[in-house]
């Protein structure tokens, strides 16, 4: 999967995930007003809501991003209505030709990682029969609990040609808390990276690992690192935009070949009409201005890499 990744940031020239973090409170009125008319101001109106929403910001950037990143939390708030909106545009981001990220931080002891990964990234046996529930291509993976949290999902990267990227310096204020204790007088983030390299050498795409990492664009020096430490592993990255982070902050997060990042922006894209900058769109026009956000971002991040 990670072959194929590369395949579509190359083909589109944007190292670029789109975060599809759908908050009501984004969403245009006219969306809401839709969906509650149909289903009333219940859970099934709201995803119904979501659903529309994140359909009008697939339709507009498809083509200019190799990957999106459904963060099942803002899904799972509206209950199993919200699941089926996360099911249903996790199946239509796939049939737009995207690479698809479950942004679901699993990680357990060994047998209930075991159904996290065959949930989102492997297959359910049913009597004689197999299912692929969820089916995102990458999954990201909590590693608090070792090894015994992780090997079920690299299993079924190996089997399924699937992929996943590590928690190892997360872009949120508190990441220091934990992540930056030292041990042996080196911080943790450091030994969870040294882990994700291990990980990765058994499982291997062409020329980068199934197992990437997931490192903060707001810890550019942290990130320079643990480049070094991971050499083949892709890093996600997110805080890109809302959080403050911009293209000059990502240059230690890519190798000289151009390749091992894929930079997260979220609300920065999928509500960009909110913002000034792109006010001249409305609320009727909010999937072009998600579209305008990413042409933004995309050379933002190559003026920076051509800068380096």
């Amino acid at each position: 999967m990670i072959d194929l990744l590369i395949e579509k940031i190359q083909k589109t020239g944007a190292p670029i995930v789109v975060g599809l973090d759908p908050m009501l409170k984004f969403i245009p009125e006219q969306i809401l007003a839709a969906a509650y008319g149909q289903y009333g101001e219940t859970l099934k109106g709201a995803a119904e809501a979501v659903w529309r929403y994140n359909q009008g910001i697939v339709d507009a950037i498809c083509d200019l991003v190799p990957a999106v990143k459904p963060q099942i939390a803002m899904y799972e708030q509206f209950g199993v209505e919200g699941l089926i909106a996360f099911q249903k545009t996790v199946n239509y981001c796939r049939e737009k030709g995207l690479v698809v990220i479950g942004d679901i931080k699993r990680g357990d002891i060994g047998s209930t990682s075991e159904a996290y990964a065959a949930a989102h990234l492997g297959k359910v046996k049913v009597g004689s029969r197999q299912y692929a529930a969820f089916d995102e291509d990458f999954a990201t993976v909590n590693p608090y609990m070792g090894s015994d949290s992780v090997t079920p999902f690299l299993n079924v990267c190996r089997t399924e040609n699937k992929g996943i990227f590590v928690l190892v310096k997360t872009s949120n204020p508190s990441s220091g808390e934990f992540q930056d204790r030292l041990m042996d007088g080196r911080p943790l983030y450091e030994l969870v990276g040294e882990k994700v390299a291990e990980w990765g050498s058994a499982c291997m795409g062409s020329s980068y690992s199934q197992v990437g990492a997931v490192v903060g664009a707001t810890y550019p020096e942290q990130g320079k690192v643990l480049r070094k430490l991971m050499p083949k592993a892709y890093i996600l990255v997110p805080g890109y935009g809302a959080q403050g982070g911009r293209g000059a902050d990502l240059v230690h997060f890519f190798n000289e070949d151009g390749l091992g990042a894929i930079v997260n922006s979220s609300r920065g894209i999928i509500a960009a009409w909110q913002q000034e900058k792109y006010a001249v769109f409305g609320a009727a026009h909010y999937a072009e201005a998600s579209r305008q956000a990413v042409l933004d971002m995309r050379e933002d991040i190559a003026g920076a890499l051509a800068k380096r």
